[in-house]
């Protein structure tokens, strides 16, 4: 019989995240206040101000030497309205994707990087590519990748030379993955220019995707909207001619629902 979750508790953290809380409603706390809000000794409590401002989720003030909010805390809040909204406002699209072109649909952003699926829609097709939610691709042979790689800034992609290209070279996933690394980021200046970018089994075998970037209110890259399937019926001529302006046309959509200039 399965335990409940509340037996898996590290009483630690829960006490980290109750000192989080004692600031939504305060600017600044001291450690003799926070002590007895919480109920905890206050080498307990200083301790866990240490831990949390070593990671900057809390700061101290040098005119009080009272304690507030780090910068990381409110990093956090921004990255869950953010992502909320990215992933409430794509819903539509993704279903329109997968109801127009019979095949499944993905959002995607990335971490460290990688392509990080956030969101799908599936058809009912007998032989579909499957929901990759959660799932963690390599950026250099995914659609998805390839464009959150060649839309963003110069500095991501040499920061990206620099932790994943070896010896000029980068990982094998199939017989058609771009290996050489020069190659590849010429390829991503095309993507860069079209504004879109096609995966021809690169990542898996007999697999094809068309992808296009979303951009925020600032005009920032902040996710990928892809449609794939298997190559037999998303050959690369019906890519180019149909899935490539389609999946364009939605992320140009959604990036202005998310407030980018049209």
């Amino acid at each position: 019989m399965r335990k409940p979750k509340g037996e898996y508790a590290i009483q630690t953290v829960i006490n980290a995240v109750r000192l989080l809380e004692a600031f939504r409603d305060e600017q600044e706390l001291g450690v003799t206040e926070l002590s007895r809000r919480m109920g905890l000794h206050k080498n307990n409590v200083f301790r866990l101000l240490a831990t949390l401002e070593q990671k900057h989720y809390i700061e101290q003030s040098a005119d009080t030497e009272r304690y507030r909010l780090g910068v990381a805390a409110l990093e956090l809040g921004q990255s869950f309205a953010r992502n909320r909204t990215l992933l409430d406002r794509a819903a539509a699209f993704l279903r329109e994707l997968a109801r127009r072109t019979g095949e499944s649909a993905h959002l995607g952003v990335m971490r460290d990087f990688e392509v990080v699926h956030l969101a799908g829609q599936q058809t009912d097709q007998a032989v579909t590519a499957g929901l990759r939610l959660g799932r963690r691709l390599p950026l250099h042979c995914t659609a998805l990748g390839k464009v959150l790689l060649g839309c963003s800034p110069e500095e991501a992609r040499e920061a990206f030379d620099r932790a994943m290209v070896s010896d000029g070279q980068l990982a094998k996933r199939t017989d058609s993955t771009i290996l050489d690394a020069h190659k590849f980021f010429e390829h991503l200046r095309g993507v860069a220019v079209r504004g879109f970018a096609l995966d021809l089994g690169e990542c898996d075998a007999g697999l094809g995707c068309a992808a296009a970037p979303v951009f925020d209110g600032d005009g920032a890259l902040v996710a990928a909207l892809s449609v794939s399937g298997p190559l037999f019926r998303l050959d690369e001529q019906r890519l180019l001619d149909e899935v490539a302006p389609l999946v364009t046309e939605m992320g140009e959509r959604l990036s202005r629902d998310l407030g980018a200039p049209g």
